[in-house]
């Protein structure tokens, strides 16, 4: 009876082992940020629907999901093409990008899973080649913002053609050749000499007005005494010589090496003296 009950107990495992396997093979998941198209053997390939996240069933043998990941990704890409005067550039590009989900049967069925790296490398160096060629070498420096907003719209435009939309393009390296560089260093050295140059020319400039209008106001100074002059006769230079003198002395009552000795009486009168002592 024992091995009755175990026998039971096998066919019974042996059914939930089946079972189990059977339900595993019909069912499969989609995590986040994924996207899965379904492969149906007997509806002629892929069909138009597109799965999105959690489990979902299927039919084994007849049809097998393939799993997509459609998060925004980077790319670099690199190119060297010729400016419009027909000066080498190394530039490169920073893209972001993802697939359009309502499209993934057809980027599937038209790519398969490495689209990216179908499209994207050649539809960039395909419009770096076709913009920069229509700008100078130090266009491409100045219109730096312009040219990235070209490249940006052209790449867009084409990789919508391909299932794709690009969240940002952008300039991350632009290098130019040595000699060119050099030249570029040249100018702006030259540019900033004739910048000074300018500079001290304003700078003589002002100065000679300076020289000018205080001269201007010396003589009208002058002019102004002479009528004083006469009209007051010397009395305007006596009153100078005594603010001069009276400055004289105040300088000279401040002064250490200053000795007065009083002048000597009499008819003749006399005159005072001003001794300088050097104490060293």
């Amino acid at each position: 009876m024992a091995e009755a009950a175990l026998n039971r107990l096998g066919r019974l495992s042996g059914v939930l082992a089946v079972g189990t396997f059977t339900v595993s093979q019909c069912i499969y998941n989609v995590d986040g940020g994924e996207r899965a198209v379904l492969f149906d053997t007997l509806r002629g390939g892929i069909r138009s629907d597109v799965r999105g996240e959690g489990t979902h069933f299927m039919i084994p043998v007849v049809q097998r999901p393939i799993v997509m990941d459609v998060r925004t990704k980077p790319r670099e890409i690199p190119s060297i093409t010729g400016t419009k005067d027909l000066q080498m550039v190394n530039i490169k590009l920073r893209v972001l990008w993802r697939p359009i989900v309502e499209e993934l049967p057809a980027l599937y069925r038209e790519l398969g899973t490495d689209f990216d790296e179908r499209v994207l490398p050649s539809i960039g160096n395909e419009v770096l080649k076709s913009i920069v060629a229509q700008y100078n070498a130090e266009e491409l420096l100045s219109k730096r913002a312009e040219v990235s907003n070209r490249i940006k719209e052209a790449m867009t435009k084409r990789a919508r053609h391909f299932h794709l939309t690009l969240d940002d393009v952008a300039i991350t390296h632009l290098t130019f050749g040595r000699e060119f560089m050099k030249a570029i260093e040249m100018k702006q050295v030259a540019s900033q000499e004739a910048e000074r140059q300018q500079w001290v020319v304003k700078k003589a400039e002002q100065e000679r007005i300076a020289v000018v209008t205080r001269a201007e106001g010396e003589a009208e100074a002058a002019s102004i005494i002479t009528k004083a002059m006469e009209k007051t006769g010397n009395a305007i230079v006596e009153v100078r010589r005594i603010d001069a003198a009276k400055e004289i002395a105040g300088k000279l009552a401040q002064s250490r090496n200053i000795v007065y000795l009083p002048g000597g009486g009499g008819e003749s009168g006399g005159s005072n003296l001003l001794l300088s002592v050097d104490t060293k």
